[in-house]
């Protein structure tokens, strides 16, 4: 099991996997701070947040912070 682990293919494995947990976490917690904010998004705009990687989920929950409409988050998603 210890040379499994060692192997380049166990890596690669281990590291998507962490990050793609990690990019899911990102979403689920930008989508409900502005749920919160806004209410229920519509799905179009739920499914661009989706897609967004780790380091835009990032800069969205913070700029979110200064969205006053959900044209806001349009604005910065066409932006983004």
């Amino acid at each position: 099991m210890a040379v499994l682990r060692e192997s380049p293919w166990y890596q690669q494995i281990l590291k998507e996997g962490i990050q793609g947990g990690r990019q899911e976490g990102e979403v689920q917690l930008v989508l409900r701070l502005l749920k919160r904010r806004f209410g229920v998004l519509d799905k179009g705009l739920q499914q661009q947040i989706q897609r967004l990687s780790v380091e835009q989920l990032e800069a969205l929950a913070e700029e979110l912070l200064d969205f006053s409409t959900v044209q806001d988050l349009e604005t910065w998603l066409k932006q983004n």
